[in-house]
């Protein structure tokens, strides 16, 4: 696993080891961020469920001003530390070990995200009460590119209870990225 674009170009990556996390693979990576491409310069980016950290530290790289981890697993915190360290990205990361609902209320009243990518455990829900979190927060506007990694065929229709619409769907092989606005 590496970084495979930007100022951090070709460095390695940890991930802890074992099933707990599921790192994205660098094609369905380098997808996602052509699709990010146009609004990633100068963004807040927040990594919810964030794993080894490196969709935000890849966003980081390619021009992201600022990246919120929040991963609620300590050894998976501990790897995103190391790399937040080994990137060089201390003045541009902040990690929160925490649950996502729980680092969503302790970020009430910060500056809104320009991004919002969740990645929890395939098969489990737990991308909903984030979701619905985020949109009592005030942390995401009409221009927050919302993206949720799940297994191929999650539906998440429901997220329209919570003011989402959903613009657009990216299949793959074996998971999917699909991307919310938030209305309201």
């Amino acid at each position: 696993m590496r970084i495979i674009a930007g100022t951090a170009r070709s460095l390695p990556l940890k991930t802890i080891p074992g099933m707990d996390t599921r790192p994205t693979t660098d094609r369905i990576k380098e997808t996602l961020f052509n699709i990010l491409n146009p609004y990633l310069y100068d963004c807040r980016f927040l990594d919810l469920f964030a794993g080894s950290g490196q969709i935000g530290l890849e966003a980081v790289s390619r021009g992201a001003a600022k990246a919120v981890f929040v991963e609620s697993n300590k050894k998976a915190a501990a790897c995103i530390e190391d790399n937040i360290r080994f990137t060089k990205f201390t003045e541009n990361c902040t990690l929160l070990v925490r649950d996502a609902v729980s680092a969503i209320h302790q970020m009430m009243g910060q500056e809104p995200f320009d991004i919002v990518f969740l990645d929890p455990p395939y098969g489990t829900g737990l991308e909903a009460e984030p979701l619905k979190a985020l949109a009592l927060s005030q942390l995401i506007h009409k221009e927050t590119v919302i993206v949720v990694e799940t297994s191929l065929g999650m539906d998440l229709s429901y997220a329209r209870n919570f003011g989402y619409e959903i613009t657009k769907e990216k299949l793959y092989k074996n998971n999917q990225h699909i991307f919310l606005q938030f209305l309201r």
